[in-house]
């Protein structure tokens, strides 16, 4: 087994072409996982270990993340390699949501990126310390200090640099490590030949300058620190480092590494930084929560520790050459080939048949596995997110946040007879990606897919016909607009019904009003109760709330899903022989749509932010295309001749904008485009909507 002091699992994460997977590449090179690098977009077309489907290696991207180990010095370390485009975000959460640590790749030249922003705040919620990698210092316009102060800026992170870049674009020759004042090149074919010598003379100043700020951050955490530092005595690096991995783990510095995985410099010392700074599974607290035999939840603290009761959670499903896949982090106890494991959702048993250690696409064999681990197992139906136990406890874990699909599309099989494939594949995709939803248009009959962008979407209709020989036809893409009220009214209803034989009866009265403080970023309706002195029998008021959800499903405007929406239960009366479950249900969504249809009723549009990098000379074309499409500025940043333009645009007005982006940059522009919120649409577009969508209001 694997001592527990002695591993990391962390995972990668950055903006889109910030050089993540070509870092982790190096990561597998210097630790003697491969004997031959290979790049994202290699002249061999073998492509890079990690982007193991074509479709990475066609495009040049990540799509799914993959997961590899390998040990450095004495530490094993499981690595989740993740994409940096926004559309597969649900890769990052999930890897992030069973991680420890993470490196927070950043382009030394581009800086704190969109995405950057949207990968730090993913490790905010899951609580997930880092360090950050300044990569791409050989590119023109590298600045690892102007970096370092963006993430202090940008990020608001306490970001304190442990190395310094000797030169910087194409005279990047290595690095200084601040600590130890030595000065760092990196020789050989690949880097691998490390050559410590002493800083070069016109480097000593600044290096004595970073230290001392170095010295200084640190000694915010440490009183003896502090004392040496304002009396100016020396401070050695193994007075440093305990200190500096006691801030990092609380989150509260981020250390600052800096080079060019491209060009094999830098790596192993971030290594280093990675087993100084980073936790091991004991230092991290996680929990689950024990569910009693009535079903009430207990908050309980889970303990790395082999011997406890096994809990794990499913959180990547794969289904590969080998057949399902299921990643499983495990928190406590371990599990061994051939027990018997059991899924709390579904209260199925599951004998492991064989359970393995990923690399990319490859695996290898293990016998058992413990608390702290990342493995593999085959044959286990599950869900992501699902928890697995020995049966000992009954344990549920909370999984990843998983945000709501912005797009969606009509789509069928080409031929009929591909219908079976079409189906597989649907069925397969939806299980493995939590934000990939499929539905079937009662009305219309057509199949719907729905994910987080146009790209997201044409990905699995390319791997639908690669992977399933299954050729489709793509209708239009359509919004997934919601509506909401905004105004609170009161409402009462009563709901009676005699045609022979037993009635109907339900009478119920409240108020609807906007919910303008949800406790999390998933709660889009609350129900309060305030039914007393018993004019509502208690067994109907779940049927009062079942009725007000069904009700949401589709609203009054333009027949979309409501949100937002708080309905408070105060009045109503019942027959001693008419009333019923149902007859509750059936006034209660009477009564929604009745009371909605006062309410102020509004549609909302997804708006997505939209952050375009153009040569600064077409700044104010890009500027026109935005503000065109319903968009408004919220700023820019210009940088060595780049302009990084930031806007809120309606996502209904991005479709094609790509055409228009190149041809009004020459081709020289490139944009990034993630979900910010959903937002009221104007009265006019409004009015358009009413008129296209009138067909679902029947």
């Amino acid at each position: 087994m694997v001592d527990l002091a002695n591993t990391r699992n962390i995972g990668i994460s950055a903006h889109i072409d910030s050089g993540k997977t070509t870092l982790t590449e190096r990561i597998l090179f210097y630790t003697g996982r491969i004997h031959k690098i290979e790049e994202v977009r290699g002249k061999s077309g073998v492509g890079a270990v990690m982007d193991n489907m074509e479709l990475e290696r066609e495009r040049g991207i990540t799509i799914q993340s993959a997961a590899t180990f390998v040990t450095w010095g004495d530490t094993h370390i499981n690595i989740i390699d993740t994409p940096g485009h926004v559309d597969f975000t649900v890769e990052v959460e999930r890897a992030l949501s069973v991680l420890d640590g993470a490196i927070l790749v950043l382009c030394g030249s581009s800086g704190v990126q969109s995405q950057s922003i949207t990968v730090d705040r993913q490790m905010r919620r899951y609580n997930v310390p880092r360090v950050a990698f300044i990569n791409k210092m050989d590119r023109a316009g590298a600045d690892a200090y102007r970096v370092t102060q963006q993430l202090r800026e940008k990020l608001k992170h306490n970001a304190v640099m442990i190395t310094i870049p000797i030169g910087a674009e194409d005279q990047f020759e290595g690095c200084i490590d601040l600590r130890i004042r030595k000065a760092f090149y990196f020789d050989g074919d690949n880097g691998e030949n490390i050559r410590e010598e002493e800083i070069p003379e016109d480097l000593k100043e600044k290096t004595e300058e970073m230290r001392a700020k170095l010295v200084e951050a640190v000694a915010d955490f440490d009183d003896d620190i502090m004392e040496k530092f304002l009396e100016g005595e020396e401070v050695s690096a193994e007075e440093l480092n305990p200190v500096i991995r006691k801030a990092t783990l609380a989150q509260d510095m981020t250390p600052v590494f800096c080079g060019s995985a491209y060009k094999n410099k830098g790596v192993q010392i971030l290594l280093n930084g990675v087993v100084q700074y980073l936790p091991n599974p004991t230092e991290v607290e996680n929990k689950a929560f024990e569910i009693d035999n009535a079903g009430k939840e207990t908050e309980v603290v889970l303990e790395t520790n082999d011997d406890k009761p096994m809990c794990s959670l499913a959180f990547k499903l794969e289904d590969g050459r080998y057949g399902q896949l299921t990643y499983v982090r495990i928190y406590q106890g371990k599990v061994t080939k051939g027990s018997f494991i059991f899924n709390t959702r579904t209260g199925q048993k599951v004998k492991l048949g064989r359970i393995v250690r990923m690399h990319s696409d490859k695996m290898e064999d293990i016998e058992e596995a413990g608390s702290g681990d990342i493995i593999a197992m085959f044959g286990v139906d599950c869900a992501a997110g699902d928890t697995f136990t020995d049966g000992q406890v009954k344990y549920s874990l909370r999984s990843m946040y998983v945000p709501a699909p912005v797009i969606e599309y009509s789509i069928e099989p080409k031929d009929k007879g591909s219908l079976s494939n079409f189906s597989k594949a649907l069925n397969r995709f939806s299980k493995e990606d939590p934000t990939f939803s499929v539905r079937r248009d009662e009305e219309s009959g057509e199949t719907l897919i729905a994910g987080m962008g146009e790209l997201h979407l044409e990905v699995y209709i390319e791997r639908m016909k690669r992977e399933y020989k299954c050729e489709t036809i793509v209708g239009e893409p359509q919004v997934r607009y919601r509506e909401t009220i905004q105004q609170e009214v009161a409402y009462a209803y009563t709901h009676k019904k005699q045609t022979g034989g037993s009635g109907q009866f339900a009478k119920i009265g409240g108020t609807m009003r906007p919910l303008t403080d949800p406790e999390n970023e998933d709660e889009i309706y609350r129900f309060v109760d305030k039914i007393v002195g018993g004019v509502i029998p208690r067994e109907y008021i779940p049927s009062c709330d079942n009725g007000f959800k069904q009700a949401m499903e589709r609203g009054v405007v333009i027949g979309f899903p409501v949100v937002n929406v708080e309905m408070e239960l105060n009045d109503g009366g019942f027959h001693a022989v008419d009333s019923s479950d149902m007859a509750f249900q059936l006034c209660a969504r009477t009564a929604f749509k009745e009371a909605m249809k006062t309410a102020k009723p509004v549609v909302l549009e997804p708006v997505m932010k939209v952050v375009v990098e153009t040569p600064e000379e077409f700044q104010g074309a890009v500027q026109t295309t935005l503000i065109r499409r319903r968009g408004v500025i919220q700023g820019s940043e210009t940088a060595y001749g780049t302009t990084a333009i930031e806007a809120h645009v309606p996502l209904s007005e991005m479709f094609a904008y790509s055409n228009e982006l190149r041809s009004s940059t020459q081709g020289k522009a490139e944009y990034s485009m993630e979900f910010t919120k959903y937002a009221p649409v104007p009265s006019s577009v409004q009015t358009e909507l009413i008129e296209k969508y009138k067909d679902r209001q029947k």
